[in-house]
């Protein structure tokens, strides 16, 4: 019997966020609207420099998962955090969406909990600057072979492939999934991942059963201008391809089914975890057996209201954000 319905395995980050204008981030050496990562000093440095800051649970595949827990589906973690008060915050701050953190937070370790220095632009564009800290020792001892066997959707980050620890313990939960009869896909996680681990990616796409990704991230992983190559050739070695694309139609492709997604067109007040909540509604679908086209709608939705506030995690009632529109 499936324990959880989905189980997400990724690093397990602290997200602390502010405003930020385009001056301050040369000022601070920031580049714009990518993924850095950066070591503790620097993380150290940047924090001292946040004004007005928020704080709380994040991590890319960790936002996916507590976005279906949202949705109410039944759902695990597996990831590390110290057993400080930001590791601590973070296992009650899954809790309380209804997400079980599988690993205990450890004791005696030198390294913290990771975090994510994330400035948002008012073009609600995000900066981020994250120091990995205790993730960056995932490893396959970190895998409960019951929870990622037991499970029937299991998401897999891209920035696990940064270490090699990370790259095994994603392919002992994905193995272990898949044994078990569930579906395990990928996040490319950004573009900047996928240049530094292009040959691994390109091998998953042909061996998971999913794979999510931006335009940008697809260009890169088949290094061509030529998006609709891309598509195809991603098609034609993998199980189901999706592609966002900043406000524009979502692309789906499923053997020789293609489906369009329209996306309403709004003005972000902050991108992060947009396609981290796009991921969510989308596989929401999948989980509940709902055809490409309205899977791609709930995950379109799901989107949208996370860029409508501060924020990678919903703040609204998404599932009847889906019900208002007649898909379930």
């Amino acid at each position: 019997m499936t324990k959880y319905q989905a189980v997400g395995i990724g690093n397990a980050v602290v997200d602390v966020i502010c405003q930020s204008d385009d001056a301050f981030l040369s000022r601070m050496g920031i580049e714009k609207g990518i993924m850095q990562l950066i070591e503790m000093e620097r993380a150290e440095f940047l924090y001292e420099n946040m004004t007005e800051r928020t704080q709380m649970a994040g991590g890319s595949v960790a936002n996916t998962i507590a976005g279906l827990g949202a949705l109410g589906l039944s759902t695990a973690f597996i990831g590390r955090v110290c057993d400080d008060g930001p590791g601590r915050d973070y296992v009650r701050e899954m809790s309380d969406v209804g997400t079980d953190f599988v690993n205990a937070p450890v004791t005696g370790g030198e390294l913290p909990t990771s975090r994510s220095m994330i400035f948002v632009s008012p073009d609600g564009e995000r900066s981020m600057n994250t120091y990995l800290g205790i993730s960056t020792e995932l490893g396959p001892e970190d895998v409960p072979e019951e929870v990622a066997g037991g499970c029937g959707l299991l998401v897999l980050e891209g920035y696990l492939f940064d270490k090699d620890k990370g790259k095994a313990a994603f392919l002992e939960a994905a193995r272990d999934c898949r044994a078990g009869g569930g579906k395990a896909g990928i996040s490319l996680s950004d573009p900047f991942c996928v240049d530094r681990h292009r040959d691994d990616f390109r091998r998953l796409v042909r061996e998971l059963d999913y794979v999510i990704g931006n335009d940008h991230e697809w260009l890169s992983l088949y290094q061509t201008e030529d998006l609709g190559a891309a598509l195809e050739q991603a098609a034609a070695e993998s199980g189901l391809v999706v592609c966002t694309r900043s406000g524009e139609d979502v692309v789906i492709v499923e053997g020789e089914e293609t489906v369009r997604v329209p996306v309403d067109e709004i003005t972000p007040v902050d991108t992060t975890g947009a396609g981290d909540q796009f991921a969510a509604g989308f596989l929401y679908g999948v989980a509940t057996g709902a055809p490409l086209a309205v899977a791609g709608r709930m995950g379109c939705i799901a989107a949208a209201e996370v860029i409508a506030h501060y924020g990678a995690r919903p703040e609204a009632d998404v599932l009847a954000m889906f019900r208002a529109e007649g898909l379930i």
